[in-house]
């Protein structure tokens, strides 16, 4: 394709000609026709606009003169999306895991805001073969296929690179294997998702963001930000690991079955009184009545998180503690919606001691998406039905054990009071001997004749 018009007079005729066969070109091989990267030179293919606007950026500011292969406006597209790539994963494993991290790798190639030389570096390696005249595999689908096995398995990153040190001996000369777990890391990283990290006061006051990010000591305990006091600047005391929704929802709904697995609470589900999915629960069903322009569109959200302590080193003696936030989506079908590719990881609150009663500052991050989710809404792209439209979500559950219930709601669920619905109601009494505290009168609620029925 001629694009000696890119280097011409703006106010030329060539230029103008070159303009609209640029955006004829762009919107025939565009995932979503209505809005496309703008290559003008203020943006340079990482803002998204609509077609005319697009055209008015490229005659105001004029196109950026270095993007002679107009890899983000589908040039080389067939080339650079091997079909081999999914038969590959289709034909030699037996479940969906990898079929579906394929599928998300192709989604990839259209939602990835990152920087467009590193990304292209990718799209080399998707079609780039494995070694001289291989036909199943490329280098990244052969890497996708190793990183499938090592999360499956829980290798560490040493055991990973002896693994690619013995492949690189096994296969033909000039393999494109990659030498060690930091390499590998280097190819896959424009295929990931964003992720924040956010630094902590060590007593779990406040998180250094928004008034506080410059600060170098907690305003409320005193304690510096910093392991080392008396350097301004340094490693954190207490980090806060963050993985935004937004970005993940609109990579849900950029995959045209995952988006219509998103609507099947609307339209597949069998209503017949029967509780099978938590669309048939009282708390969906008043959601529905109390906010009918909620509920009018069916893609949005009904989200709840699961949060618990672990101990990453498998040492019950260690101090040191990890909370996992894990988001889970409901609105997909019950074979899907507990599925690990639809279980996010939210946030991930580590430290020497639990956040305990304090998981409320940890979660403010996760609380203002949320309430971007409810109140705003997002604009997102629906692969499904081809279209754009405003995202809303509402977080109707929590999923957690006793004490972690009573640190995220507040509520006491220890000592006398240790019933949530009763409150101070609850009828409870300390064992003198046994140090305890008991709770009576615990059949209070069941009808008189329970107790004679069931002798």
């Amino acid at each position: 394709m001629d694009k000696s018009w890119m280097l011409m007079d703006r106010t030329s005729i060539e230029y103008e000609n070159g303009v609209n066969e640029f955006l004829k070109f762009a919107i025939l091989h565009a995932s979503n026709p209505e809005l496309l990267r703008c290559p003008c030179q203020a943006c340079g293919n990482l803002v998204f606009h609509v077609p005319a606007e697009i055209r008015n950026h490229l005659y105001w500011k004029g196109i950026d003169q270095s993007y002679q292969t107009w890899t983000w406006h589908g040039e080389g597209a067939s080339s650079r999306r091997p079909s081999n790539v999914k038969a590959s994963f289709d034909g030699s494993l037996q479940d969906d895991e990898a079929a579906d991290t394929v599928e998300m790798v192709n989604n990839a190639f259209d939602t990835c805001n990152g920087d467009p030389k590193s990304f292209e570096t990718v799209l080399k390696d998707a079609e780039k073969p494995l070694f001289p005249d291989c036909v199943k595999f490329t280098k990244l689908s052969a890497l996708i296929r190793l990183y499938n096995i090592k999360g499956r398995n829980g290798w560490s990153d040493k055991r990973f690179s002896d693994l690619l040190g013995c492949l690189l001996d096994m296969l033909p000369d000039k393999n494109e294997i990659p030498l060690s777990v930091y390499e590998a890391k280097k190819i896959m990283v424009a295929l990931g998702l964003e992720y924040e990290k956010i630094h902590a006061c060590p007593n779990d006051c406040i998180l250094y963001r928004k008034e506080y990010k410059d600060l170098s000591a907690c305003p409320t305990c005193g304690m510096s930000r910093w392991k080392s006091p008396k350097k301004s600047k340094g490693i954190p005391a207490k980090i806060l690991w963050y993985f935004p929704l937004i970005p993940r929802f609109k990579r849900m709904f950029q995959s045209p079955r995952t988006a219509k697995d998103l609507i099947w609470h609307a339209n597949e589900r069998v209503i017949d009184g029967k509780l099978r999915h938590p669309a048939d629960s009282p708390s969906w069903r008043l959601m529905d009545q109390k906010w009918p322009d909620f509920a009018a569109e069916e893609r949005n959200l009904r989200l709840a998180i699961s949060a618990d302590g672990i101990n990453p080193h498998k040492n019950f003696r260690s101090s040191y503690s990890c909370w996992p936030i894990v988001m889970i989506t409901y609105n997909l079908p019950p074979w899907l919606c507990m599925k690990r590719k639809f279980m996010m990881l939210t946030m991930l609150i580590s430290g020497p001691r639990q956040p305990s009663n304090d998981i409320d500052v940890y979660l403010s991050p996760l609380i203002d998406d949320l309430k971007t989710l409810w109140e705003v809404g997002v604009q997102i792209y629906d692969a499904y039905r081809q279209e754009l439209f405003t995202l809303r979500a509402v977080l109707l559950w929590t999923i957690s054990d006793f004490p972690a219930y009573g640190n995220l709601s507040g509520c006491s669920v220890k000592g006398y009071f240790a019933c949530p619905i009763c409150g101070e109601d609850t009828q409870s009494c300390r064992l003198k001997n046994g140090k305890k505290n008991v709770y009576m009168r615990h059949r209070r609620y069941l009808p008189e004749s329970h107790f004679l029925s069931h002798c």
